[in-house]
């Protein structure tokens, strides 16, 4: 049984002024000018807050359970329910699906679309109550966004346009749903508090009483929060600390490919990903994500090389594409896109040492293909050869793909889960594949129709690519 009674709270409390670290969240009784937590200037506000004078009805005591230390191997392992988001992309970042108690924090850019995909999957799953809480959108702009994304009826869908923390919790003892969706967490206040919505005691004790709620009562709560200009989720670090899973919903605005990254995952791995294309009526699987990032183009041109990459525990092929030109402004450009700038750099200083190429006047400009950011060092070696085949305008065949990671002395290192992305790219059809020569212990060749070609240092790459040329 659900104890709603234990979300209930006491609101006898004492009113207190203290300063908070907008930056990082610390706490100081005077003003300071630099917080010593962070470093960052004048980053400290004023806030009334309220200090309870005696715990909370409930609080203090529906988490507390008396227990006593046991050896670890007599501990017995429970299978976690759990509960599918219609979404097999969603349910693989989360580990398999939705676990019942869990409380699941959800950031990303303005209009990136998270408010979209969480009331898309509350419009899609048919065996579970689900409340939509919206502090942003009133309920006919919410109508107005279901009905674009959802063509049938959705009667286990409940919209509630409430602020006050207090007030969601009246309406979940009294609905009793399996899910909450909180939009978002930085528009949600406390009664407790005095402080204004937003702020940072506010978002500390919104959270903790949702956290409160998941766990005394099992239902499964979803916030939405926002970010910052530097990419961070707004408000102080605790936050992340206190919820069991941190999504990261990402993409580029001009592209309408858009990945789910796990972050922190109590209850499964963080390294998976989901993607999904964003269309006129919603949110879509990507289950194939090679194929929307290769161009589908016929002919070879210069400076495009594909990369087999893993995002998460997922191999991808993602095409590289680099330009290489006379420098006419006398500083020669560099400039990146999807990719770190500082490594590109590096990559040039070591073809202009190891391969005599000299790019020192030459303008380079880098774009990984679709919109994404790549962090993966298997995609060196595709960088490279995307630059050289610029450099000296001679295409690269479409079917060659590669995987390796460079070195400062130019050597071609081995990179992880190889046998993975020789698969996809044999089930993609390419016909070449240049691989460090160090990642083939243990592996049959024979058993693929691609041709694997070993390489040790990026002088052999590109004998086999460009020749003598």
């Amino acid at each position: 049984m659900c104890n709603f009674a234990a979300i209930k709270f006491d609101s006898m409390a004492k009113n207190k002024t203290q300063y908070f670290c907008k930056n990082c969240g610390a706490q100081s009784a005077q003003w300071i000018g630099r917080c010593p937590s962070c470093g960052e200037w004048n980053t400290f506000e004023e806030e009334v807050i309220v200090r309870e004078e005696t715990p909370a009805k409930g609080r203090s005591n529906a988490t507390v359970t008396k227990s006593a230390p046991k050896p670890i191997d007599e501990v017995s392992l429970q299978q976690l329910p759990r509960i599918s988001t219609t979404f097999g992309e969603f349910d693989r970042v989360l580990g398999g699906g939705i676990v019942a108690g869990s409380i699941v924090l959800l950031g990303g850019e303005p209009g990136i679309g998270k408010s979209t995909l969480l009331l898309q999957m509350a419009l899609n799953i048919k065996e579970a109550k689900v409340l939509y809480v919206s502090g942003e959108e009133s309920e006919a702009q919410l109508k107005m966004r279901a009905a674009r994304l959802f063509a049938q009826k959705a009667p286990n869908c409940y919209v509630l346009t409430e602020t006050s923390t207090q007030e969601i919790f009246k309406h979940v003892e009294t609905l009793r749903p399996d899910i909450i969706i909180v939009d978002s967490i930085q528009t949600m206040q406390s009664s407790l508090l005095d402080s204004a919505a937003g702020s940072i005691s506010q978002l500390k004790e919104c959270a903790a009483e949702f956290q409160h709620l998941a766990k005394t009562t099992g239902i499964p709560v979803f916030l939405i929060g926002h970010i910052t200009k530097d990419g961070t989720l707004a408000g102080p670090k605790i936050l992340e600390h206190i919820v069991d899973t941190v999504l990261q919903f990402e993409g580029d605005q001009h592209y309408g490919y858009r990945i789910v990254r796990c972050i922190k995952n109590r209850f499964g791995s963080t390294s998976e990903l989901g993607i999904f294309e964003m269309t006129q009526d919603g949110l879509h699987e990507i289950l194939n994500p090679s194929e929307i990032l290769l161009s589908q183009h016929e002919e070879d041109y210069s400076g495009n090389a594909v990369a087999s990459i893993l995002e998460g525990n997922r191999p991808m092929m993602i095409e590289t594409q680099a330009l290489v030109s006379t420098a006419v402004y006398g500083v020669p450009q560099r400039s990146a896109t999807g990719y770190d700038i500082r490594r590109m750099n590096m990559l040039l200083a070591v073809l202009e040492k190891r391969c005599h190429f000299k790019l020192g006047a030459k303008d380079v400009f880098l774009n990984i293909a679709g919109g994404v950011r790549v962090e993966d060092p298997a995609i060196n070696l595709a960088i490279v050869a995307a630059i050289l085949s610029s450099a000296i305008d001679m295409p690269i065949d479409t079917k060659t793909c590669f995987a390796g990671e460079m070195g400062l002395s130019g050597e071609v290192r081995p990179v992880s889960r190889i046998v993975q992305r020789i698969a996809e790219a044999d089930k993609l059809g390419f016909t070449r594949m240049f691989v460090s020569k160090y990642n083939l212990k243990g592996i049959k060749t024979s058993d693929y129709t691609i041709k694997i070609i070993p390489i040790t240092k990026v002088e052999e790459m590109m004998k086999q690519l460009f020749g003598n040329n």
